[in-house]
């Protein structure tokens, strides 16, 4: 009987060795319920992290993606509220009327009630549910604020864009704690950043953490601290150089948070995953509500065409990564299609969660992919489908169509052009009328954008309550 007892420890041990070098794929099939820290950063641009070549300096996430996955053919949508909605539903934005542009200053609408949130779906199984950051779903009611959909604890603006010193939009202040409008001085990065910090000190390690640390870093204004200003002397444009400090200023603060973790011992059984919600902006049209015209456009999407706002690569596809120490191979890079809605059922599964009480679901589980094998069924990214535009991808062909007047079709192969510079809608007729059909079944269950529709309703107030006359032109022009 000894003997035998010493054979099975001897075996047991061996196999406990054979652990130890199999393959992260081989040994985290079955991972623990984790914590998920999902940083954003917003109107980032590709190439503008250490990891892709930059000169702007971002020691953190660069120490992320070396030892985690860095996401290369990884999509959001093209501008920030289709992303965080895509985020947060699973579903493509058409499907509820958030695919056009962004919830406006003055906006009335936001994310549909009716969509069951990631949060909410965590809530259910456990996990302790907070957003520290930028919400931009929605803030002329609170039926839309991130309290009423599933968030426990909130921090931080709840409009698109604000001022980094004053917190304000249009001279309003948009700060907030859990619903309550919060005065205080200090920079928006670093104040995220330690709120963050403050709030992983404070939690029960034994109970799962879902944190959105959603930055506003580095949309416009560009604005840095003198100190993080003074790192990049070198650069003698003034928005760039901003804008350079202001993303080592968020890498800072990720840092703090990530040491938070460790501290805490959180860390290891901690998901991170971080990536910008659009493509940089390449004109002034596209860096929000403040006046950029009369600057440079610091954003860098490297090879990608275009940027924010744009249905091309450098709109779309953004800088990403995942790590989770033990589960994730240290150093990989995973070239699969990947969209943001395929966060949700990723997460959810993770987290021992279901998708029951939401709508179908747009996203596919990615994590066999994160640990080195493939996304099951993935056939297809939708980029967007708008009444005016639309662009999706199968396979390597990727169709972007402008339909209205004048017209444009426009066919690429990613694998052999991903700069998008050949259109070969010419020399492939059959694939265009392929993706076109499937883009008028998807468009079948589009809801007309709420950003058009009140508009619309907007401009018919005005057009059609009110006389123009010469007389009344005269008295604006001579107004002092």
């Amino acid at each position: 009987m000894k003997a035998l007892g010493f054979f099975v420890a001897f075996i047991f041990a061996i196999l406990l060795g054979i652990r130890g070098w199999l393959p992260v794929a081989a040994q985290a099939q079955q991972p623990a319920h984790p914590h998920i820290l999902y940083i954003m950063s917003d109107d980032q641009g590709w190439k503008d992290v250490g990891f892709h070549g930059s000169d702007i300096r971002t020691p953190n996430l660069d120490q992320l993606a070396q030892s985690g996955a860095q996401l290369e053919q990884y999509y959001a949508h093209s501008m920030c509220t289709p992303s965080r909605a895509a985020l947060l539903t699973g579903r493509y934005p058409y499907r509820y009327g958030l695919q056009t542009v962004v919830i406006p200053s003055a906006g009335t609408y936001g994310l549909a009630t009716d969509e069951w949130l990631l949060p909410q779906a965590l809530k259910q199984v456990g996990y302790k549910t907070a957003i520290v950051g930028k919400w931009h779903l929605g803030h002329a009611d609170r039926q839309y604020w991130p309290l009423q959909r599933g968030f426990d604890y909130q921090y931080g603006p709840i409009l698109g864009e604000i001022d980094y010193f004053t917190h304000s939009a249009h001279d309003h202040v948009d700060w907030y704690r859990n619903n309550e409008l919060v005065n205080e001085e200090g920079y928006v990065t670093t104040l995220l950043g330690q709120d963050a910090v403050k709030l992983i000190e404070a939690h029960d390690a034994n109970t799962p953490l879902f944190l959105y640390l959603a930055f506003t870093a580095p949309h416009a204004p560009y604005q840095a601290p003198d100190e993080y200003l003074a790192q990049y002397q070198n650069i003698t444009d003034p928005n760039r150089r901003a804008y350079a400090a202001m993303i080592t200023a968020m890498d800072d603060q990720i840092g703090q948070v990530l040491n938070a973790l460790d501290q805490r011992g959180m860390r290891d059984n901690t998901l991170v995953v971080f990536q910008s919600d659009n493509g940089g902006p390449r004109s002034a049209q596209m860096t929000g509500e403040v006046d950029t015209s009369g600057g440079t456009i610091p954003a860098d999407n490297g090879p990608f065409r275009d940027g924010k706002g744009s249905l091309y690569e450098g709109g779309t596809r953004v800088v990403a990564l995942a790590n989770w120490p033990g589960h994730i191979q240290p150093g990989s890079t995973v070239n699969q299609p990947m969209h943001i809605v395929d966060w949700y059922p990723t997460l959810i599964g993770l987290a021992g969660a279901t998708a029951d009480a939401s709508k179908p679901l747009d996203g596919l589980n990615i994590w066999p992919a994160l640990i080195g094998g493939q996304i099951p069924h993935r056939d297809e990214i939708v980029y967007g489908i708008e009444p005016f535009r639309a662009a999706i991808r199968q396979g390597d062909w990727k169709l972007v169509w402008q339909t209205v007047l004048p017209s444009r079709v426009e066919l690429f192969n990613l694998a052999q052009d991903p700069r998008e510079e050949n259109n070969l809608a010419d020399q492939n007729r059959s694939m265009i009328s392929k993706l076109q059909q499937k883009v008028e079944v998807l468009y079948q269950d589009a809801k007309f954008p709420l950003f058009l529709e009140e508009a619309f309703g907007a401009a018919k107030s005005i057009l059609f309550t009110s006389v123009a006359t010469p007389e009344e032109a005269e008295a604006v022009d001579n107004q002092p």
